[in-house]
């Protein structure tokens, strides 16, 4: 797909971080674009960044809220846009909705490991399966699927688990690599392309907590606390000393650091990511870490999983993740 205008496009997560600059910039080039998210007010911010340079006449952005783990949430969003964009079909499918949290089967609830686990990967199925039959009346379309260096890399260092993202992104990874013969089979027109970004600037830390916790408050609970003092523990530094304030001030820099110090931000993720889709690239990495480590991993996988590979790559990108 060589040019965006006049296509119809649908962005999961479309409320902040990639899936906010994919909005932005499919608007730029005369894209419609329905999105949704939980969150009805950062999507009105998107809208309102998307319209704040003058739209061509007749494009529609439009914003519907969905938790895309839940079928009948995607089901009203796919018949909302089809009423609300006037079409009764789309051009491209952006599932990059996603969640961080319950990284253990020891210190993390069932409910917290399901709930990342089925937002990133359940909502990746769900979306192409609700979408597919729209994008079949196209005469051209592409699946875009958001996994992550964890699709391929299981870790984000010795000192922390991290179970339920790993296991979702490598299960879009795969699902995305057995889609493409199933669609050049069954539905030639229909391209499709695994998103692995490595490090990228946004809120998914902080957003991650509050999904999981159900709570708007940048403040962490008592439970929480707790948690963020094991995984301090297990990464090798002593909480005994700090006080709650203390622990709650590490997270609050954890989440800061994350969306501004990374190697990549959001808006040039998000140019990456279109121009991959225009190039036809089935894989699209994301980030010069995510290049590095990819050839890494491939070069020395038995050493993948040892603190000497994640400190000597950690040290060459720069990543301070913890």
């Amino acid at each position: 797909m060589k040019d965006f205008a006049g296509k119809f496009a649908v962005i999961t997560g479309g409320g902040t971080g990639m899936g906010r600059e994919l909005a932005r910039q499919l608007v730029a080039e005369g894209c419609n674009v329905a999105m949704c998210d939980v969150s009805p007010e950062a999507m009105a911010e998107t809208k309102r960044l998307c319209e704040a340079e003058r739209l061509p006449q007749g494009l529609r952005i439009t914003t519907h809220v969905a938790d895309v783990s839940i079928e009948a949430h995607l089901q009203r969003f796919r018949d909302e846009l089809t009423e609300q964009q006037t079409t009764d079909k789309i051009h491209l499918l952006f599932n990059n909705a996603g969640i961080g949290g319950g990284g253990s089967l020891f210190t993390n609830t069932r409910e917290q490991w399901e709930r990342t686990f089925n937002i990133c990967w359940g909502g990746v199925y769900l979306g192409v399966r609700t979408f597919l039959p729209l994008m079949m009346k196209a005469d051209e379309a592409h699946i875009i699927n958001t996994s992550s260096v964890n699709g391929f890399w299981a870790s984000v260092g010795p000192g922390a688990s991290h179970t339920a993202y790993s296991a979702a992104k490598f299960a879009v990874k795969g699902f995305t690599e057995a889609l493409m013969t199933d669609l050049r089979l069954n539905a030639p027109h229909i391209k499709c392309s695994v998103v692995m970004p490595g490090h990228i600037g946004t809120s998914i830390v902080s957003n991650s907590r509050k999904i999981q916790s159900g709570t708007a408050s940048e403040e962490l609970s008592p439970n929480e606390i707790l948690a963020t003092r094991q995984r301090l523990n297990g990464m090798g530094i002593d909480t005994e000393p700090m006080s709650d304030d203390d622990i709650q001030q590490i997270a609050l820099d954890r989440a800061r650091t994350f969306r501004e110090e990374a190697p990549t931000t959001a808006a040039a993720a998000a140019k990456i990511i279109l121009e991959g889709v225009k190039a036809g690239r089935w894989r699209i990495l994301v980030g010069d870490d995510a290049q590095k480590l990819d050839e890494r991993v491939r070069q020395a996988p038995e050493k993948a999983y040892t603190p000497e590979f994640y400190k000597s790559f950690t040290e060459e990108v720069g990543w301070r993740l913890g």
